[in-house]
């Protein structure tokens, strides 16, 4: 049958569409055809790293090209996985043999690479490749090893082979071609370096761990155990942890990263243990104790995910080198001389820590890298054992535990500081140690001598003493010497000395010396006498106390009675207002007079008297210098011209008053209590009766205290039992008659005592502090009542309350915030609410009062000064003074016509002039008609208080 053929125009477009669909499909393959790498014969490694191809499919197959081999020709060959896995990775790579001999080469993949692994989440090493397929002739054989997939490969002369690589892991860090012989070598190479390594680090680790038995510090086991975790890291990272514990071959991830988390744990713990630093601060424990336990955590993350583990790890290492640095630094700039030691160590430690960065990013790959590396970590714990051996054996020969009873009793005689102090009795002669004489400030030897010489340099009233205690020690064969004497210094000065001692006996029962020793205890002496002075003196002024006061009024009633001279007068001195002082000009001024007056007075006394201060601004003498009624009174009036000397203080003049009592010994065997309580009850009459005074105690003035006392508790509960009430005076204007406001007044209507005047019950506010309280209660209801009355007025008329102030509400800064509250309220108006302050009490410190005044204006309260013209009358400072009216004292409208006239022309000219209303006092009644028209002319223009 005859063949038929295409015509050659057909054939040929045939054979262009089948080059296309080749074309096509080489398109469509999965990886060009490789460049093979051409292997020679006498190489010794070839490194395969950079020509892999990694391929990543979605099947358990691959389809490759082939590198073309001598003819040219690219096939394409399949592999399919032998684990059949759904996933696979494979490394892809041809070799070419163009020599005219067979090559057997060895393809190596080590299970882990420090260079390159990372930091975060590191490449912890494992078995790279399953199987490795070539594209002609025989598979390649895997070959026995601990550390590496290795690969026995045969290439024929003149061929080209494609390699499929099926890989365990996603990711190949190396790949190398060696020569048998070659890679045997290397490995034998490093195996002689590493058994080395291993070699002294177990026997480091062994050795420190025998020093941690004979020296029982906490540095030593701390060391050893940094010691041991090294060379466990060693073990796993040269292969010889799967050796001994039979782990599958590149499945150590979780000891390796084990090991690197308790390399930080053991230098945290060696640091704390070294440094001691449980010794500096309780917060380095709590840190310590903190770091150990996130790295206890980091130590089960790793059974979970050692890539994790083993990053964290590393970063805390090197966070570990810094911060050991910065306080190996801070403790050696102090002077610790462990710091100091440790900073060559630990420099080389944060040396090797930078190179083990650059190593595991990347920047260093170098195959001998990984193995200085771990020398480098063994040589840093040989330094730091050498560093801690220095400290076992810088005692010398004696050691923990290898001392005896009297070594150890020298070494306490040794560390207690003590003066040996030895008596030989058979020969009469005292040792003691050079420090005594040293302290003494005495030549050597003055110590040193029979036991007579001693009396010469111990205190005369010691003598008897000390040689009455030798005596009897020598007689009595027994006993002990605990004795204080004074032993007197160089420059004349006795020092006190402690001596213990205790007899030795002979052979015969007699005492053959008294061995001891001799302790200086002078700073405790004087500290003691400080505290008895103390004790019974004031800390301010150095005066007797209160106690010893007490104590030497009883001896001098005790002498006056028995004697029958010298009769004590106990003189009581209370500064007045001296609390006011202390609140305006502030303590520490206070204690700088208090200390003025206390010099003062301690100059009028003779050496018999006794200056005290018994509490605050109160002081006590004891008079015994004078006896006579009259000198005695002069004395007292000396007193209170002393204490009224004006004071210098800075800029200005400080006047004090005081209120003296008096109680003189009436040669009767009284308590000392008693008498000083007689002498006070006349202060608190004196003080009640204004002040500035002196007082002799009576009898009647027992019943006045009694009164007062029961006065000031029944005022306690008037407020509680509605006893206090107010009642409101009009302020009437002169001209119209007409009532523009009230003056409120406190009354007081006791249940047994009936109404009692404010000159009686304020002072006994004020003595015991309810005036503040009675002045809130005033300006509460004030402001009250007026608030009601303001209600039931017609709009457009508007009244006003006055409320005085006392000197004790004018110190306090809480005065403004009760005028606010008050205000608040009550919601009067502006100006509603005045506030009375006599002007006595704004002179006594007018910058203050000032500001006080000035903030209650902006509240909205208007102020008046009281009592004007009938205390300082400082014109001067009325300008100055933010007030809204003055209030005329009634001394000026019920005085002497012509100079009445005169006055009040004066003052009312002046306020109005400052533009300030007028307030005057004493026209309770209708005033008669004046007695000329200037007098009715003043009189218009000013507002009175009339009576209700």
């Amino acid at each position: 049958m005859q063949s038929r053929r295409f015509p050659r125009p057909l054939a040929r477009l045939l054979a262009l569409v089948a080059a296309m669909l080749l074309a096509v499909a080489a398109l469509s393959a999965p990886a060009l055809a490789l460049e093979p790498i051409a292997v020679p014969a006498d190489g010794v490694a070839l490194e395969l790293t950079p020509a892999i191809e990694i391929h990543h499919e979605d099947a358990d197959r691959i389809q490759v090209s082939t590198a073309p081999g001598a003819d040219g020709i690219v096939r394409r060959i399949e592999v399919r996985a032998r684990d059949g896995a759904e996933t696979t990775s494979w490394a892809v790579f041809a070799l070419a043999n163009n020599t005219d001999e067979q090559l057997d080469r060895l393809v190596v993949a080590p299970y882990f690479r420090l260079s390159g692994s990372g930091i975060m989440w590191p490449d912890l090493g494992a078995s790279r490749i399953a199987n490795i397929t070539p594209s002609q002739g025989f598979a390649p054989q895997r070959q026995t090893s601990t550390d590496a997939d290795v690969f026995l490969v045969t290439l024929d002369p003149g061929t080209v082979v494609t390699f499929v690589a099926e890989m365990r892991t996603s990711q190949l860090p190396r790949l190398t071609l060696w020569t048998p012989d070659s890679y045997k070598d290397n490995v034998n190479s490093y195996t002689l370096f590493r058994g080395i390594i291993l070699g002294i680090s177990g026997l480091l680790a062994l050795f420190l761990t025998i020093l941690f038995v004979v020296k029982g510090s906490m540095m030593f086991p701390a060391t050893a155990a940094l010691a041991w975790t090294v060379l466990a890291y060693l073990c796993i990272d040269f292969g010889f942890w799967n050796k001994v514990f039979k782990v599958d071959l590149g499945a150590d991830q979780i000891y390796r990263a084990g090991s690197e988390v308790m390399i930080a744990v053991t230098l945290v713990i060696f640091l704390y243990a070294y440094l001691n630093l449980s010794r500096w601060h309780f917060r380095y424990s709590q840190v310590m104790l903190l770091t150990l336990v996130v790295l206890a955590a980091l130590l089960g993350l790793a059974f979970y995910d050692p890539s994790i583990a083993s990053g964290i790890a590393r970063m805390a290492l090197a966070g570990l080198g810094v911060a050991g640095l910065i306080l190996i630094l801070a403790l050696a700039v102090h002077g610790y001389d462990r710091a100091i030691m440790l900073i060559p160590t630990w420099l080389i430690f944060i040396a090797w820590l930078a190179g083990t960065g650059l190593t595991v990013s990347g920047h260093l790959a170098n195959d001998i890298v990984q193995p200085a590396l771990a020398g480098g970590l063994v040589l840093i714990v040989l330094l730091l054992g050498f560093t801690v051996m220095q400290h076992a054996f810088a005692g010398g020969p004696i050691s923990d535990g290898l001392i005896n009873d009297t070594e150890r009793r020298a070494l306490a005689l040794t560390g207690a500081g003590d003066v040996i102090w030895d008596w030989d009795v058979a020969r009469d002669r005292i040792y003691t140690s050079a420090e005594a004489e040293a302290r003494l400030g005495l030549k050597r030897g003055t110590l040193e001598g029979p036991a007579r010489d001693w009396l010469q340099v111990l205190h005369s009233q010691d003598r008897d003493r000390f040689r009455a205690n030798l005596d009897a020690i020598v007689e009595q064969r027994r006993g002990r010497i605990a004795e204080n004497f004074r032993i007197r210094a160089h420059d004349g000065h006795y020092l006190w000395f402690r001596l213990r001692a205790r007899p030795i006996l002979g052979g015969d029962g007699e005492v053959i010396r008294c061995v001891g020793t001799l302790l200086d205890i002078t700073e405790s002496k004087n500290a003691q006498e400080r505290l008895l002075h103390d004790a019974v003196h004031d800390n301010l002024t150095g005066l007797p106390s209160r106690e010893l006061f007490v104590d030497r009024l009883g001896a001098a009633v005790v002498r006056a009675a028995t004697e029958g001279t010298q009769r004590p007068a106990v003189f009581m001195i209370d500064i007045d207002r001296f609390r006011h002082i202390n609140e305006s000009l502030g303590l520490a001024v206070g204690d700088s007079i208090l200390l003025t007056v206390a010099r003062r007075l301690a100059r009028l006394l003779k050496p018999v008297d006794t200056l005290a201060r018994i509490d605050g601004d109160h002081f006590g003498i004891i008079l015994l210098s004078e006896q006579m009624p009259d000198r005695v009174a002069a004395f007292a009036d000396a007193v209170r011209r002393a204490i009224r000397a004006a004071i210098a203080l800075h800029d200005q003049e400080i006047f004090l008053t005081s209120s003296i009592g008096i109680a003189i010994h009436d040669r009767e065997t009284r308590d000392p209590m008693e008498f000083i309580k007689d002498a006070e009850i006349a202060t608190a009459f004196a003080k009640r009766n204004g002040g500035d005074r002196i007082e002799t105690f009576r009898p009647s003035l027992r019943s006045g205290a009694n009164d007062a006392f029961v006065l000031e508790n029944d005022l306690r509960r008037a407020l509680e039992r509605e006893e206090l009430q107010l009642l409101f005076q009009p302020v009437v204007r002169l001209d119209t008659r007409a009532i523009v406001g009230f003056q409120a007044h406190l009354r007081w209507d006791h249940p047994k005592r009936g109404r009692i005047s404010p000159a009686d019950f304020v002072p006994a506010a004020e003595r015991s502090d309810q005036i503040v309280q009675l002045g809130l209660f005033v300006l509460d209801r004030a402001a009250r009542q007026l608030a009601q009355w303001q209600q039931s007025l017609p709009d457009g008329e508007q009244l006003f309350v006055s409320v005085n102030v006392t000197s004790r509400q004018l110190l306090r800064h809480d005065l403004i915030n009760d005028v606010k509250a008050a205000l608040s309220r009550t919601s009067l108006p502006k100006g509603a609410l005045r506030i009375e302050f006599p002007e006595s009490m704004v002179m006594e410190n007018p910058e203050f009062a000032a500001q006080i005044l000035a903030r209650l204006r902006e509240f909205g309260a208007r102020v008046t000064l009281d009592d004007f013209g009938a205390g300082y009358s400082s014109l001067s400072y009325l300008q100055r003074l933010p007030v809204d009216a003055v209030k005329i004292d009634r001394s000026f409208v019920h005085g002497p016509d012509r100079n009445r006239l005169i006055m009040l022309r004066a003052v009312v000219g002046l306020a109005h002039d400052l533009g300030l209303e007028i307030v005057a006092e004493g026209t309770e009644t209708e005033p008669p008609p004046p007695s000329s028209p200037a007098s009715a002319a003043i009189l218009a223009r000013a507002t009175t208080s009339a009576a209700p």
